[in-house]
């Protein structure tokens, strides 16, 4: 592992602190929230169709490995929403946020990290485009976590915790499929894929249109942009 790719994996770890000491300062209301959210989950598809789909077809594994993968990411993502749903109701002592939203939150990171070292194990600038990418969804979760109950400054620590996770997470990742095969490295980007769908149809998209305000066009045209955005930051690079 090279100095610039741990660099790089130190991104999303900065982002997610900084999101911490931003929701410390400033708590947003549902249509602020709901705004960032969308902005992330279009950031996120982007993600999803500039780069790693791309990069899994010029891994050239076989059909069915990538296919089992891909339903062994939504099975994963499955279960772990079944677990929350389980934990959701046993509040945290110290924190004030729902033991199941934390599990779920830190996994969430954990995976996050594993497909960015994913994304390095691969070459290319998959791994750098997903540092960058994920790191617009981990600025988010701090605001998402008082919005659930607001915490002062001791969500700086909850953050905090989470950049150490998705750090070593994205280490873990480059470690272990550094060198592997073809049909390793693109039934891992195969999973990640299920994972980054999941993260946008089922947590991003469902928290943003939660609450008492009706959702306005404003916040498809707020989706777009995100997308639109990571994707002119490709273009503006192959050029």
């Amino acid at each position: 592992m090279t100095l610039r790719e741990l660099l790089l994996m130190a991104i999303p770890a900065s982002v997610a602190l900084g999101g911490g000491v931003l929701a410390a300062l400033w708590h947003p209301g549902h249509r602020a929230r709901s705004l960032i959210q969308h902005f992330a989950a279009g950031v996120v598809l982007a993600a999803i169709a500039v780069e790693l789909l791309p990069e899994i077809e010029r891994e050239h594994a076989p059909g069915p490995v990538l296919a089992a993968s891909f339903a062994a990411g939504c099975l994963v993502m499955f279960g772990l929403k079944l677990l929350t749903d389980r934990l959701e109701s046993h509040p945290g002592a110290r924190t004030g946020i729902a033991t199941g939203l934390m599990l779920a939150v830190f996994v969430d990171v954990a995976i996050d990290g594993f497909i960015i070292g994913a994304g390095f194990a691969a070459g290319g600038e998959t791994g750098p485009v997903l540092a960058v990418g994920l790191s617009v969804e981990l600025l988010f979760l701090g605001l998402a976590l008082t919005s659930e109950s607001p915490g002062g400054w001791r969500i700086v620590g909850v953050s905090a915790a989470l950049g150490v996770v998705v750090l070593a997470a994205a280490a873990a990742g480059k470690l272990l499929l550094g060198g592997a095969s073809h049909a390793v490295i693109g039934g891992a980007l195969a999973s990640s894929a299920a994972a980054l769908i999941y993260l946008v149809t089922e947590e991003l998209l469902v928290e943003a249109h939660q609450g008492q305000e009706p959702e306005t066009p404003v916040s498809t045209l707020v989706l777009f942009a995100g997308f639109l955005a990571f994707w002119s930051v490709q273009l503006v690079g192959r050029g």
